[in-house]
């Protein structure tokens, strides 16, 4: 399951599917067929259908979680934590005086220097989200905006 912000599931909420597809085991060794066992746990019957075969192959360990999906980041932890110290240092110090904005591409080519790993934009993105960085837009303002007017 992907959400609008990027990533998956949490440790805690892929711990709590796992026991849900655990006690659709329980009942499936009880003879409960799969249609039932989608009602009781309100999933689709595509899913517990899938959990059926699954179980049938290969137990109730063909039901445990495979942990998180996706690519496993190139950067650990502390690199990671220096990304995020030489990020907060700003554009300025790393030579893009004319702004205070890290661009997407501005922080592929920080990461790049830093670490000899080029991420692709969105790759950037993921990594910036995941350090806890959100994107930022500007502010628009009308142009007949009158400030005075506003105040009062």
């Amino acid at each position: 399951m992907r959400y609008p912000e990027g990533g998956g599931l949490t440790a805690a909420a892929r711990a709590s599917r796992e026991q849900l597809r655990f006690e659709a085991a329980d009942l499936f060794a009880r003879g409960v067929a799969a249609p039932e066992v989608a009602r009781r746990f309100r999933v689709t019957r595509m899913s517990a259908n899938r959990w059926y075969r699954a179980w049938q192959a290969g137990g109730i360990e063909a039901l445990a979680s495979k942990g998180p999906s996706g690519e496993k980041c190139r950067l650990d932890e502390r690199r990671l934590a220096r990304l995020k110290a030489e990020l907060e240092r700003g554009p300025a110090a790393h030579g893009y005086p004319e702004d205070q904005r890290w661009t997407l591409a501005r922080a592929a080519d920080l990461t790049a220097a830093l670490f000899r790993i080029r991420y692709t934009l969105r790759g950037v993105s993921y990594l910036l989200h995941r350090l806890g960085w959100t994107p930022q837009m500007p502010v628009h303002r009308a142009a007949e905006r009158d400030e005075e007017v506003i105040e009062q």
